[in-house]
């Protein structure tokens, strides 16, 4: 209908796009219109940071076209299948908590990781993270939140935590709490003296208390990989911008040689005063 204000138009396109992305079986699909709604990018091979956290997705949907993507945060949905994530090469950081996975074998081809979080899933073995092994960049993996009450199944074993230590030698930080790297001494000396001021709080001759759950010293989110899409935005204005200096320092080049064959030419001309009539 002709008339129609601009902010009428673009909400009925943000409104199409969403509805193209929920299919009919339940649950919202990635598809590009979606994905450029949220960021604002025309192509998406330009998104570096993606944030669809509470989006009600189910299907990954063309994810994986997002090649160039640092930064992905898909927290609260309801995802099962990882698919489309193994074509995220340059993923650095992945936010997979309160979701449906039990698989992350497709996170294998992700070589570039270096913090993930699925905490509130549906692992239930140690095997299910061998597949990450062959991830020598990561540094902080989280199966367990206990500031938002979500973890795994396999988190009711006493001593995965130490076997997760075992399969990943590279770690720094699991479950948000630092167990190598700067830090680490004074998180475990911190930890040492609640525990020992957990079991005197009782002492003068009454039932000691028994000592309270161990809580982090800071929230959740504190150790994991910042986004890298500032360092990537300022590489790629300096790889252009060098690009144009060059290209400025030629023009001149050429410009220099073009005043030199007009100034040779023009000196070879006979002066008009010369002839005699």
């Amino acid at each position: 209908m002709e008339g129609r204000g601009e902010e009428e138009e673009e909400e009925e396109e943000e409104e199409a796009a969403a509805g193209e992305g929920s299919p009919p079986g339940g649950g919202v699909r990635i598809t590009p219109q979606l994905l450029k709604a949220s960021t604002g990018e025309f192509a998406l091979e330009s998104i570096l940071l993606l944030r669809l956290r509470g989006r009600g997705i189910a299907h990954l949907g063309c994810l994986g076209d997002c090649a160039n993507l640092e930064w992905l945060d898909l927290s609260g949905n309801a995802i099962a299948q990882l698919g489309p994530l193994a074509a995220l090469k340059s993923l650095a950081v992945l936010n997979l908590a309160h979701n449906r996975v039990a698989s992350l074998e497709p996170l294998g081809a992700c070589h570039n990781l270096q913090s993930l979080n699925v905490a509130g899933n549906r692992v239930s073995s140690l095997q299910q993270l061998r597949c990450l092994t062959g991830l020598r960049r990561l540094e902080s993996l989280r199966l367990r939140d206990p500031l938002a009450r979500r973890a795994n199944p396999l988190c009711a074993a006493p001593a995965y935590r130490a076997a997760l230590a075992d399969m990943f030698p590279g770690l720094k930080a699991i479950d948000g709490e630092r167990v190598s790297g700067r830090g680490s001494e004074l998180y475990q000396l911190c930890r040492d003296l609640d525990g020992s001021l957990g079991r005197g709080a009782g002492g003068g001759g009454g039932v000691a208390e028994p000592p309270r759950a161990a809580q982090p010293w800071v929230e959740a989110g504190f150790w994991e990989a910042r986004p890298a899409r500032r360092s990537s935005i300022v590489d790629e204005a300096y790889r252009q911008f060098g690009e144009a200096l060059q290209e400025c320092r030629e023009l001149g080049r050429r410009a220099d040689d073009t005043i030199a064959q007009a100034e040779r030419a023009l000196g070879s001309r006979p002066d008009p005063g010369s002839f005699v009539f």
